[in-house]
């Protein structure tokens, strides 16, 4: 460690040095002025660019013609000779190699320069030694992923590693683990409920296609998943079946006890959508935020004319048209869609419902 710092600090100096001698040489060259020769180059960049056809003409009058001024003016005033002072080089010369000396003096001072390296796989080992309860989430995935690489992976160890990884803000490596948990264990419902809560996570809590599939299994494999059926009834609520979702939402409720805090999550989101439709059924919108929305919308289904390969931008058009109450192009464009995406049920799914959004009124 002390030679590492001893050759970082000389190293230091030999640059300083170079920078301060190369400065020096640049000073002495002459008293020459190269204004003027940088703008007679930018002249012929100009040129060189419109002549390949990377600007226009119009641009290229433009900028030749600003350039040119810069340049007469640049030639018309007196030139400043260049002048360096030896006393000011010579002290400069040795601030710079002064300075990575009192670095490593202050280093000794008050570092650890006897200190051991650490390496990742002796922290690692470390990590593994310890309470569990005095690891921090990361560390905890880490040790989680060096036992299953060493011991093999079950079900559970990858759930466990799922839940450190979302723990330490990492999303991927959770939905990663997950997968990876339901391929050994595809019967088990909380698996593929926890797949759909990581998935509504890294779409800020949005129900997507893929997340509704999750939760449609989970709920396929166990019917009284809390969190699946809530979240889909959600999908129904903000997918224009309301009354569906509701219904939904109110069984849930009358299935959890009266304490539970889960039934109160549930009993509130009911409560919100309740009052919702009068302002959802009145928007009070002008003409020209009528006509703003109307200019969306159509900007969205030219970008989706021009780049299709969009599953969500179809859904978003599909619904917007159905909020506009302009049944034609939400039609046609529900028929596009479908034809662009018959083989993906989950999108298919999502357009039936987006087309099934109740109008503006």
């Amino acid at each position: 460690m002390i030679a590492f710092w001893v050759v970082a600090g000389v190293l230091s100096a030999l640059c300083a040095g170079l920078i301060l001698w190369s400065s020096a040489r640049a000073a002495a060259a002459g008293d020459a002025d190269p204004t003027a020769s940088l703008y007679r180059r930018q002249l012929r960049e100009i040129d060189d660019l419109a002549d390949r056809g990377l600007i226009p003409e119009s641009e290229r009058a433009v900028t030749h013609a600003e350039a040119a001024r810069r340049l007469l003016s640049a030639s018309g005033a007196a030139v400043q000779a260049w002048t360096a002072d030896p006393a000011r080089r010579r002290w400069s010369l040795i601030a710079a190699g002064l300075t990575p000396l009192l670095a490593l003096g202050l280093y000794f001072a008050v570092g650890s320069p006897g200190m051991h390296d650490a390496p990742f796989k002796a922290r690692v080992a470390g990590w593994r030694a310890a309470d569990p309860e005095h690891l921090t989430a990361p560390e905890m995935a880490v040790v989680l992923q060096s036992l299953i690489k060493e011991r093999g992976g079950d079900p559970e160890a990858y759930g466990y590693l799922a839940q450190a990884q979302m723990a330490s803000d990492n999303p991927d490596g959770a939905m990663r683990a997950l997968r990876r948990a339901i391929e050994l264990a595809p019967e088990r419902a909380d698996l593929w409920e926890a797949l759909g809560e990581v998935q509504l996570a890294q779409a800020n809590g949005e129900v997507t296609p893929q997340a509704r599939k999750a939760f449609e299994e989970a709920v396929k494999l166990d019917p009284k998943a809390v969190s699946a059926r809530f979240h889909l009834a959600r999908a129904q609520v903000e997918g224009g079946q309301r009354e569906a979702g509701l219904a939904a939402w109110r069984a849930l409720a009358a299935e959890l006890p009266a304490g539970d805090r889960r039934r109160l999550a549930v009993e509130r989101a009911i409560a919100t959508a309740q009052s919702q439709p009068a302002q959802l059924a009145e928007p009070q919108l002008g003409e020209g935020q009528l006509a703003a929305v109307r200019g969306m919308v159509a900007t969205l289904a030219a970008r989706l004319e021009a780049a299709p390969d969009d599953p969500e931008g179809w859904v978003r058009l599909v619904r917007s048209y159905a909020v506009l109450g302009d049944g034609a192009k939400r039609d046609e464009a529900l028929t596009k869609a479908k034809a662009r995406y018959a083989d993906q049920p989950d999108v298919l799914k999502a357009l039936d419902l987006a087309a099934k959004t109740e109008p503006m009124r």
